[in-house]
């Protein structure tokens, strides 16, 4: 009844959830052009996922796993289904973990070779869309949503899914435990000082998985839906954020038959809804003089696409961010890791996946 009442009155007073006011970029995460001006590794490319053993880059390419000794590339694993999430796996002698569909995982190579789960907690998997190794010999996946599948993710957004899980997987005896449900699209999870964290992407927060299934915020009101976490070397993570949040969409968001009407009427190619990449055709819900006037970007023009990778400290506060800005191209940001001090990023939108020197960008930001 409270609960009724709390969200009757924030929808009544435009308050709590019922807001639809967005975080701007300032401070930390000030606008620049590092990811727009980042040198291209490779083009055109089919990645869904990207992952390192500290020495190699490994790259989950539609069908195959695909390890690069420098900037050649060598075919590791093909399979018939789409690899949608990818992790190293050192400690096991260099195998690897990949989730197929979103609807299996299954190890590769290394002392667990074909270990493999379908189902956690006496649920089938649905969308993983992430993994990362824990030193404690576990696998953590995030199974994004029961509903959708891992590229029906626009699909989850609009109908306001809350069906997102955190799982940890275990190497040795293939034992399975669910860490956390009922999620608001799970994206990304790692281990972080001994507790594990994780992406909640439509709550646009990172938050830590506490003793008695508690989720405990380590940063919220992010201006950006988070994805994908990483190590970085020398302490902190890597965040990145695949779409940008707007007023606009925000707003219907919270308009119930008119989003309704909306996903029943319209291809979803042209909803109100965030997009990986954006300025293909003019028939968006956002163009011309929208955005642009005399041939000039506005300074408030809402960005369908956009992106951003965050780089956070050991305690999850934003130390600085990479940016694609509306303009730009290199946008859809999926996953970013660190390799022998590059810092790899998968623009899915683009296409690309991005290289830039971590010690140069840290450098130019403190000139």
């Amino acid at each position: 009844m409270i609960a009724a009442l709390t969200e009757w009155r924030d929808r009544l007073l435009g308050r709590g959830d019922a807001a639809i006011t967005v975080p701007v970029f300032d401070g930390a995460l000030k606008s620049n052009s590092l990811l727009e001006e980042a040198a291209v590794f490779v083009a055109d490319t089919s990645a869904q996922d990207l992952a390192t053993d500290g020495t190699s880059l490994f790259v989950a390419d539609g069908h195959c796993v695909q390890r690069y000794e420098g900037d050649v590339a060598h075919q590791l694993h093909r399979f018939e289904n789409t690899v949608t999430a990818l992790a190293c796996i050192p400690e096991s002698g260099g195998g690897v973990a990949v989730a197929l569909d979103g609807k299996e995982v299954r190890v590769l190579g290394g002392a667990h070779d074909g270990q493999r789960w379908s189902q956690v907690a006496g649920r089938r998997l649905n969308a993983v869309n992430a993994l990362s190794a824990t030193a404690d010999g576990r696998l953590l996946a995030t199974d994004g949503s029961s509903a959708h599948t891992v590229d029906r993710w626009k699909h989850d957004l609009m109908g306001l899914g809350r069906s997102g899980r955190v799982l940890a997987l275990t190497l040795a005896d293939g034992q399975s435990q669910e860490l956390a449900s009922g999620l608001a699209h799970a994206f990304g999870a790692c281990e972080a000082g001994g507790s594990v964290w994780a992406s909640e992407s439509w709550r646009h927060r990172v938050v830590a998985m506490a003793p008695g299934g508690r989720k405990v915020d380590v940063t919220d009101s992010l201006p950006g839906y988070p994805s994908r976490l990483s190590s970085a070397v020398g302490g902190g993570h890597w965040l990145t954020c695949f779409i940008l949040r707007t007023q606009l969409v925000e707003f219907v968001l919270r308009e119930r038959a008119f989003r309704e009407r909306m996903l029943a009427e319209i291809d979803p190619a042209y909803w109100i809804a965030p997009a990986l990449n954006s300025g293909n055709t003019f028939l968006e819900p956002m163009q011309g003089a929208q955005l642009k006037m005399m041939g000039i970007v506005k300074p408030w023009a809402p960005p369908r696409s956009y992106g951003l990778v965050i780089r956070l400290d050991d305690s999850g506060r934003v130390r600085y961010s990479m940016h694609s800005r509306f303009d730009g191209k290199n946008h859809g940001v999926v996953a970013a890791v660190e390799c022998q001090g590059q810092l790899y990023v998968l623009a899915k939108g683009s296409r690309r996946i991005l290289r830039l020197s971590v010690a140069d960008v840290e450098t130019g930001l403190q000139t």
